[in-house]
């Protein structure tokens, strides 16, 4: 049952008549004071219509609401402040989340449409690094999001598999290079190369001459180096897709840069027909002064194409491929301007459908302050960061829970969940201080602490001998009642933070959840055998499903028991 909807019926049944429905929801708010009530609806908008001032008119409608789910209804200020019975309300509500099941929280708007999303995207022959993660796990979590709210989604993985780097990376290889080393730690080993041509290039400038020459051979097909990059490209992925299933993430398509060499002629084509290429300092450009932006180079002086070349006609494939009613670019915010050009290219080639195109942006993992580089070699490896908190799960298990059924899928569960939530629970805009110690601690606001949040409730309901309940006739205690307001913004939090492309949205309120929860659990005899256990139950196996199904969406598993 939704309070809310609740509250604006009345409003609109008892005082409100010539109001919608969506209209009053839209603007009834959750106080931030426990005291001022559950729901708040402001009167501002109606001063014109009554020609009174908010706080009269607020006086005048609080005294004509009535429900009876209301235990009191009253103004305060220019607001109408609700209070609801907890017993009354709380039965609707729980009886709302044993009625949807397993789709409780869920909703159906997105339902016929698909959403793309272009995430992770590391570049081959690199390590999987820290500055990786975001992208990755913001992605998964949107994408997640989408899904509860009945999208189709299409994850790619735009792998950079195409450019000068790669010519770099093959001198490197072919002066440095032991094959045999590569084959037995192909990243590290490519990646010690890459490093050494950069260090050596700053003593020996002519290097970076012969890496462009060598990424031409490239691009020209020859034998040798096409065989190179295609090794190099392999065990690349192999290596990523070890990443991927050890974080749980998956993807509908690996079409990295290379896949799109043979589709950018049309980009530079439409571009002609139109009479939007213009000639700069040599280069192909598309003029934006109108827009505020810079020129968008489609094309460098020795007629190489650019990524914003490579992203047009990226997006023209995954239209036709997908026929997708978002797009979205799960990016760093330092692309910000490139996507503002590559939509408005698109916009002026009259492809309505690119207003559709939304960059996600997020921050950065900073170490010491500054950026991670792998050029510098200022990078922390994610494998390693995880599969240490994998072990220090594992080493919490041995001395809290020896015996612990299925100890290395729960160890596993509780270090990655660690690192998913560490990053998805901080606004996806901010940067974020890389820290060990902060992402492994198993306490405060942390993956692990919801995990041992749910696996608390569930083991109350294993004492209790049931793994699921029907039963409940109402609860009137504060700390129930608490518990249950929580409840009931589920499925009103998925939605918001799908809408805003933000799964901290969901990990903040997951966190108020389980605090509630503790709470609850802290001061209430929950296995008390009288007329009140059944409900009390009942409410301990609706946070357990919620807390498990938030967690999922984030990409993180619930243990039952840790």
């Amino acid at each position: 049952m939704d309070l809310k909807s609740t509250f604006a019926n009345v409003l609109k049944a008892q005082v409100l008549s010539s109001w919608t429905e969506e209209d009053l929801l839209s603007l009834i708010e959750t106080p931030k004071h426990v005291h001022l009530g559950d729901l708040a609806f402001p009167c501002f908008k109606l001063a014109k219509e009554y020609r009174k001032a908010p706080g009269a008119i607020a006086e005048e409608l609080a005294g004509k609401l009535a429900s009876p789910l209301f235990s009191k209804v009253e103004a305060a200020g220019p607001y109408v402040n609700v209070h609801f019975d907890s017993a009354a309300a709380g039965k609707e509500i729980v009886h709302s989340i044993l009625q949807h099941g397993d789709q409780y929280g869920k909703h159906s708007f997105g339902s016929g449409k698909t959403v793309v999303l272009d995430m992770s995207s590391p570049n081959i022959a690199k390590p999987f690094s820290m500055g990786h993660l975001r992208s990755t796990v913001i992605g998964n979590g949107i994408a997640n999001l989408a899904e509860a709210c009945g999208y189709e989604t299409v994850k790619i993985n735009y792998i950079g598999d195409w450019g000068t780097q790669f010519g770099k990376l093959i001198v490197a290889f072919k002066k440095w290079g032991d094959e045999e080393k590569v084959k037995e730690n192909p990243i590290a080993e490519l990646f010690t190369l890459y490093k050494k041509f950069h260090e050596e290039a700053a003593l020996h400038p002519s290097l970076e001459e012969e890496g462009r020459k060598a990424f031409k051979l490239l691009e020209d097909g020859d034998e040798e180096i096409t065989r190179l990059w295609k090794w190099f490209k392999t065990e690349s992925l192999e290596a990523f897709k070890t990443i991927y299933s050890l974080l749980g993430v998956e993807f509908d398509s690996y079409n990295g840069e290379a896949f799109f060499n043979d589709k950018m002629n049309e980009v530079v084509e439409l571009l002609e027909e139109k009479q939007l290429l213009e000639t700069s300092q040599g280069a192909k450009v598309v003029r934006m002064e109108d827009e505020s932006l810079p020129p968008c180079l489609i094309k460098k002086t020795d007629g190489a194409t650019l990524y914003a070349t490579r992203d047009l006609a990226a997006a023209l494939y995954r239209h036709r491929e997908y026929s997708f009613d978002e797009a979205l670019y799960v990016v760093g915010q330092e692309q910000t301007v490139h996507f503002k050009q590559v939509k408005e290219v698109l916009q002026k080639l009259g492809y309505e459908w690119a207003h559709n195109m939304k960059h996600i942006p997020f921050g950065l993992y900073l170490k010491d302050g500054k950026k991670m580089s792998t050029r510098k070699g200022r990078v922390i490896l994610l494998e390693e960061v995880v599969q240490e908190a994998i072990s220090m799960a594992h080493n919490n298990i041995k001395k809290k829970n020896p015996d612990l059924k299925d100890a290395d899928q729960v160890a596993r569960d509780v270090g990655v969940g660690a690192v998913l939530f560490h990053d998805l629970k901080n606004d996806r805009l901010n940067d974020i201080e890389f820290s060990l110690e902060h992402m492994l601690t198993f306490e405060g606001e942390t993956g692990p602490y919801l995990q041992y949040t749910h696996a608390r409730a569930q083991s109350i309901l294993r004492k209790a001998g049931v793994s699921q309940h029907s039963t409940f006739v109402g609860l009137e205690d504060k700390a129930s009642w608490e518990v249950i307001k929580q409840l009931r913004l589920f499925p009103e939090t998925v939605e918001r933070a799908w809408k805003n492309y933000a799964p901290s949205i969901l990990a903040k309120y997951l966190l108020e959840l389980a605090k509630s929860f503790n709470s609850y659990y802290g001061n209430t005899k929950i296995l008390n055998d009288d007329s009140k256990q059944a409900s009390r139950l009942t409410l301990v196996y609706s946070v357990a499903s919620v807390l498990s199904k938030g967690l999922g969406m984030l990409g993180i598993g619930a243990p039952k028991e840790m």
